[in-house]
């Protein structure tokens, strides 16, 4: 019994425990993270540790000494806002299934939940203003506009941009290089929209501000007597989901 105890609590010690999240979390949509177990003792290996974080438990079967060992886990977030995950404990049946000792880690991190995405027919106006009044051809490739020139097919190519007749005069497979469309600037006046639900209306405009972001349409926000100018940019994204995300909600240091 001394041995096994001894081999329990040493099986404990000595562990840190990395947490990794992607850029962009919403709420109640499944985000997938990469948890890092790291054994810094330089003696014992980890055996048959779970670790648990939010109720989900992560089995790492062996980790060497001086190592460590990733695993991925699956989590979803009930709410938009701050959200603090809360310690993570690691537990041990190590060297014998008879006891189960468990101690606390770390403290998990913090993260910013961006709202639901959800459709609604309320900001249509904002779409069709961005993609269909003042389309202009560009210069840069994409799939949307006029025909830039006829190049080599390259793997990955979508076949409906395939030139048969470039194809049949040359014999090789040619693909029809596409310039892309530039959108019409636009800014989403929060407080303007006509929904009452405070959470259905942040739902709402962050759907509509990332559809018009995967097109490529400049679009801004104007929020809690703040203006973020259009952009198009992932840094652009991350900073108008995080303002939808933190609003009316105090933020924890």
């Amino acid at each position: 019994m001394a041995i096994s105890g001894f081999f329990g609590r040493s099986n404990l010690v000595r562990l840190k425990v990395l947490i990794e999240f992607p850029r962009e979390i919403y709420a109640n949509h499944p985000v997938t993270c990469r948890v890092t177990l790291r054994n810094n003792r330089r003696m014992l290996p980890v055996f048959l540790l779970r670790v648990t974080i939010q109720k989900n438990e992560i089995l790492f079967p062996y980790i060497e000494t001086q190592s460590s060992s990733t695993r991925h886990l699956t989590l979803t977030f009930a709410q938009r806002g701050v959200c603090v995950i809360p310690k993570i404990f690691a537990s041990s049946v190590f060297p014998f299934t008879f006891f189960v000792r468990s101690k606390a880690l770390d403290q998990g991190p913090r993260v910013i939940v961006f709202p639901e995405p959800k459709k609604c027919r309320t900001l249509n106006h904002f779409e069709k203003i961005a993609l269909f009044r003042g389309e202009q051809s560009s210069d840069r490739m994409g799939y949307d506009g006029e025909i830039l020139s006829i190049r080599q097919y390259l793997p990955g190519d979508p076949l409906k941009y395939i030139s048969w007749k470039a194809t049949a005069r040359t014999g090789d497979l040619k693909t029809k290089e596409m310039s892309s469309l530039s959108y019409q600037p636009v800014i989403i006046d929060f407080d303007a929209i006509e929904i009452r639900d405070l959470e259905e209306r942040i739902s709402c405009v962050t759907h509509t501000f990332i559809k018009l972001i995967k097109r490529n349409a400049p679009v801004g926000l104007k929020i809690n007597g703040k203006v973020i100018q259009p952009g198009t940019s992932s840094t652009h994204k991350i900073a108008v989901l995080r303002e939808l995300a933190l609003y009316g909600i105090q933020q924890q240091s």
